[in-house]
């Protein structure tokens, strides 16, 4: 039986009423590379299913969780992180990650997540500005954090305060440390592609991508769609660039129509590039 198109396939996921994070961040890496679909996809989920059966039986207390977490992916199987993997397409994607046993914070938290989820652990993101990390037990009662990036070293709840604090500049804000929504999750790390992607002109149609695969999740921010509009005419699409800006403007014209007048210049300049 011929399955859906991809994205297709995407959008339901998306609006499940829980959404299966693995099955999304295995799509995004079927959109990025159709090696990746089908047999590629069943593999990484079957990895993700063994790494989850090596865990020790009977496990309960977070901190349990947490250090046969670390010994089974970031000791025996080397599951981390550097610098040099913020360079590469690859670490955004789940099936390279389960690959490469390297990746983003956010994608090896995923693994971290996934794996233990498997396993009958209570898992939760933590979504740390700048830095993503994995949270084990009851996030209102007893509980650990751990990176996932460093092998799921323990993080000290006051250290994430700091790591937090030094990204943004001030104190933190009450709630950080709450769950992330699997969709939010998801979001992220389109949004860790379009960054990626951004400033080089051979990865446009990266950026293309990924920002469509974000507009198909049930919430996103509407100035993606402008971002699309402009995307498309750097990518020589004139009029789809144009078309696009003048229905954003459309859709703002009513409540800041200073800013849709502006939009709509633009739509203009754009068309006027095919002269």
């Amino acid at each position: 039986m011929t399955q859906p198109p991809l994205r297709e396939r995407f959008a339901a996921a998306a609006r499940e009423e829980r959404p299966d994070l693995a099955e999304l961040c295995l799509l995004i890496g079927a959109e990025a590379d159709a090696a990746l679909d089908g047999a590629a996809r069943d593999l990484a989920e079957i990895e993700l299913d063994r790494l989850a059966g090596l865990l020790p039986f009977g496990l309960a207390a977070p901190l349990d969780w947490a250090k046969a977490l670390h010994q089974v992916l970031g000791v025996a199987h080397g599951f981390q992180g550097s610098p040099a993997d913020y360079q590469k397409l690859s670490s955004s994607l789940l099936q390279e990650v389960l690959r490469r046993r390297r990746g983003l914070p956010i994608l090896l938290s995923v693994v971290w997540i996934e794996v233990a989820r498997r396993a009958g652990a209570p898992v939760y993101g933590v979504a740390l500005p700048g830095h993503f990390v994995v949270g084990l037990g009851d996030p209102d009662g007893e509980h650990v954090l751990v990176d996932p990036f460093r092998g799921g070293r323990l993080l000290p709840e006051q250290d994430a305060e700091r790591l937090a604090a030094g990204m943004i500049g001030r104190p933190t804000a009450a709630g950080l440390m709450t769950p992330a929504d699997p969709l939010d999750i998801v979001q992220r790390i389109l949004n860790n592609i379009r960054a990626w992607a951004a400033p080089q002109l051979q990865h446009r149609p990266a950026h293309l991508w990924a920002l469509d695969l974000t507009l198909l999740l049930p919430r996103h921010p509407a100035k993606l769609r402008l971002e699309r509009a402009h995307l498309l005419v750097k990518l020589g699409d004139f009029l789809g660039g144009a078309a696009e800006m003048e229905e954003y403007a459309e859709v703002i014209g009513a409540f800041d129509p200073e800013t849709a007048a502006g939009i709509r210049t633009q739509a203009r300049s754009a068309r006027a590039l095919l002269n």
